[in-house]
């Protein structure tokens, strides 16, 4: 099977590309890199993210659900639970509404949304579960290791 490097790029269909890229760069810190009109290129400099905010002349103008076929949230990488408390006092200070943060077999998680609804998520590992994502991108790992390693996370299946 061919294999792909790795994730190039996220777009996201917006409804007003000065409000989408206010959000992302204000409150997330991606930097504006290219503007074609239509589309809004940015990245985030430390992570290398790249994320293309897309204005459709055709569009609905819809707010996002992700009770719709197609992408349920965008989930950003958080270093820990520390770094997701730091993020949750910056929505605070930037008025961005956001869940509390729960604390899950997997990881820390808070979500919000951004200016036309688009469910976001940060999202901290738990240390086993970032040991367990770090011994099967390392390896082959059978389906019998990965349900048993489930199994030590979450607990045997329902």
């Amino acid at each position: 099977m061919p294999e792909f490097s790795g994730l190039n790029h996220v777009s996201l269909s917006v409804t007003d590309l000065d409000a989408s890229q206010r959000f992302y760069t204000e409150v997330l810190g991606f930097r504006r890199i290219l503007d074609v009109g239509y589309a809004r290129i940015c990245i985030h400099q430390r992570t290398r993210f790249v994320l293309a905010l897309v204005h459709h002349a055709e569009g609905t103008g819809g707010r996002f659900s992700e009770l719709a076929t197609g992408l349920d949230h965008l989930g950003l990488a958080a270093r820990d639970r520390d770094e997701v408390v730091e993020w949750e006092a910056r929505l605070e200070a930037a008025g961005v509404p956001h869940s509390p943060i729960q604390d899950m077999p997997l990881g820390y998680h808070l979500n919000f949304r951004d200016p036309d609804g688009i469910a976001l998520e940060l999202q901290a590992p738990t240390a086993q579960y970032a040991a367990v994502l770090a011994d099967v991108a390392a390896q082959e790992v059978s389906d019998e290791e990965v349900a048993a390693l489930a199994a030590r996370l979450l607990g045997p299946p329902a």
